[in-house]
């Protein structure tokens, strides 16, 4: 209990005390002072991040270009080497014909034939003959081989004036070799007949014609078949026989059985039942080297109009 007296007397005198010592002087700041330093710290802070050549305002705060004639500083610049931008070298001239043109081995007609330039086509112009009437070329029908073409019927689009001039290749030495004389064919002879008129027969109202026929063959004759085409009726008879018969008018008819290598016959046609005078025929005649038109046959034709 006296202890708690005496904590409360000492903290009721130290009370007192504060309560009698003088009070603190609070600084006073002016104003105007202050705006002058934050001022210059703005300018401090700005000067050191300024571009230099520059002077700081303060009133706006913006940079006023001045000139700082300082030391020039010199900047190495490369030199550049003089370059070509243009090629001195002219483009290959290029050939074309208006009519299709040889190609050959070497200038000129003696050489061989090697390709041909067509109408249409066109090939570098690589040289020149010394005439300057043939140029060297790619070969069109052979890539990678090279021939002469002459300048006739040429047109060449590009200069020529620095082609390189080619000395022409020997002229070839052309054997020649005649060709081997012709041989006659070998003819083997076979059946063989010609053929006549010899006028015109009738009898009881028919008429016939009469061919005479001749073996000039090979072989005989033993058959034959005789064919009358009357053109103005437009019939045909035929009259085919073993043998060859003939007649005079109303006549006995006589047969020979074979017509015989070198001899001749007269036959008889087909009867017609009107006169055939007048008439264009027509008549064609096949011989047998068989009976029934068998074997080797000839067959041959003429016209005429009975009188």
């Amino acid at each position: 209990m006296k202890l708690s007296k005496h904590i409360s007397l000492m903290l009721l005198a130290g009370m007192l005390t504060a309560c009698a010592a003088p009070p603190t002087a609070v600084p006073v700041v002016d104003i105007n002072s202050l705006n002058t330093a934050v001022a210059q710290t703005a300018f401090a802070a700005q000067t050191q991040s300024a571009v230099p050549g520059t002077s700081l305002s303060i009133e706006t705060g913006t940079s006023t270009p001045t000139f700082d004639p300082g030391q020039p500083t010199l900047t190495a610049t490369e030199t550049l080497a003089a370059t070509s931008i243009f090629s001195a070298t002219p483009p290959i001239p290029i050939i074309s014909v208006s009519v299709a043109t040889n190609c050959r081995s070497g200038p000129g007609k003696a050489y061989p034939y090697a390709g041909a330039l067509l109408v249409g086509k066109v090939a570098e112009v690589l040289a020149a003959d010394p005439t300057r009437n043939y140029w060297y070329i790619h070969n069109p029908e052979s890539p990678g081989d090279f021939c002469w073409v002459w300048g006739q019927y040429a047109t060449i689009a590009g200069s020529t004036a620095n082609l390189p001039i080619y000395t022409p290749p020997p002229t070839p030495t052309q054997t020649f070799t005649p060709p081997p004389s012709p041989v006659a064919p070998t003819i083997t002879p076979g059946p063989d007949f010609e053929i006549s008129y010899t006028g015109m027969e009738t009898c009881s109202g028919n008429w016939w014609v009469k061919i005479r026929l001749e073996n000039d063959g090979v072989i005989d004759f033993k058959s034959v078949d005789i064919r009358v085409w009357d053109k103005n009726t437009d019939t045909t008879l035929s009259k085919l026989t073993d043998g060859f018969i003939t007649s005079d008018g109303c006549g006995s008819a006589t047969t020979k059985d074979t017509l015989p290598v070198g001899k001749s016959v007269v036959i008889n046609s087909h009867t017609f039942g009107y006169n055939l005078a007048g008439h264009p025929l027509r008549v064609t005649v096949k011989v047998c080297t068989e009976t029934v038109q068998g074997g080797v046959c000839v067959k041959k034709q003429i016209e005429f109009a009975p009188s």
